[in-house]
């Protein structure tokens, strides 16, 4: 993997974990998501390529 790319991987895992932390938990209960998932739900969607 190249510098580049796990830089921006890093950065997109970065901006999920922070707007998923500023939800609320009922915000995010909406979602289906619960607050100790917010780790591996960002690892996830950084890895995906747009």
């Amino acid at each position: 993997m190249s510098i580049l790319r796990f830089y921006n991987n890093w950065r997109r895992y970065r901006r999920t974990v922070n707007a998923l932390s500023h939800l609320s938990t009922y915000e995010l209960n909406d979602l289906g998501i619960h607050r100790g998932n917010i780790d591996s739900i960002a690892r996830l969607y950084s890895h995906k390529s747009f």
